[in-house]
């Protein structure tokens, strides 16, 4: 097990991985941190030796579940796992012994340089201790007000991308979007307004082609106002659409009569 200790920025308190995350999640996340390789380690993996890079490390199910404590079953690891693999904090890869988990930007967000040493500062005049305190203040501040950073290969990412070609394929001419904002835009569509990833996927394709709606939804955000109304408009229009196939298929059995009086039968018909 790794030694020593890992950096936490005070913002994760602002962010929706933390905000909307259980009291279970919350424990699991902080396990996963700690467990992660500050340095490069050997490990075995899928049968052959593997150096796991800082932020990597490979685990089962089991250990997670006694790594975490009391309260903390296997179903609720898998869960947690998925919803940080939406965001975008970390890739899990699984065969049906252990896993192999990567968190996401570690190198960024445990670099070096970022924290001054004790010994630095130790050494400094009052008034420049002061000078630091400040300047770390306004990092901080700057820090608060940083988006969430979605990685590209994150559900809510492609999302936001799959709406941006949509709106740029019906207006060639449209402004580029803040894909960031976009993405946090479809978390809330799947996590607060639970819809699912299948049916946001399948309104954008359908919104993209309707004469009226592939101009009213430029954005996550419009999606979300008019989510109700496209929807009513969407299932009627695929009823409708089942209706006439089964009417169709009606009408072309109409006339399809067999006169059996007449010595036809059922082969005899279709030769």
């Amino acid at each position: 097990m790794n030694h020593g200790w890992i950096k936490i920025h005070r913002v994760i308190l602002e962010k929706p991985i933390w905000i909307e995350a259980t009291p279970e999640q919350k424990v699991i996340l902080m396990t996963l941190l700690m467990m992660a390789n500050h340095s490069v380690k050997q490990w075995e993996w899928r049968g052959e030796s593997f150096s796991a890079q800082p932020g990597q490390f490979v685990t089962s199910l089991p250990s997670l579940v006694q790594k975490c404590g009391k309260n903390i079953s296997i179903q609720k690891i898998r869960t947690a796992l998925k919803r940080f693999e939406r965001y975008g904090f970390l890739t899990d890869e699984s065969t049906h012994q252990n896993r192999r988990i990567t968190i996401v930007n570690w190198g960024f967000y445990q670099g070096l340089g970022e924290v001054a040493t004790d010994a630095s500062t130790d050494s400094q005049q009052p008034a420049n201790r002061q000078v630091t305190a400040n300047k770390n203040d306004k990092n901080e501040k700057k820090s608060n007000t940083r988006d969430f950073l979605f990685e590209a290969s994150s559900e809510f990412y492609q999302l936001a991308l799959s709406l941006a070609k949509s709106v740029k394929q019906n207006c060639p001419g449209v402004k580029e979007p803040n894909l960031q904002k976009w993405s946090n835009d479809m978390r809330l569509l799947v996590d607060r307004d639970k819809r699912t990833v299948e049916q946001i996927i399948d309104l954008i394709e359908w919104s993209g082609q309707h004469v009226f709606w592939h101009t009213v939804v430029l954005s996550p955000v419009s999606l979300r106002k008019n989510w109700d109304r496209m929807i009513i408009q969407f299932q009627q229009k695929h009823a409708s659409r089942k209706g006439q196939v089964q009417q169709d298929r009606v009408e072309s059995m109409k006339g399809f009569e067999l006169d059996f009086s007449k010595g036809e039968d059922m082969v005899n018909s279709f030769f």
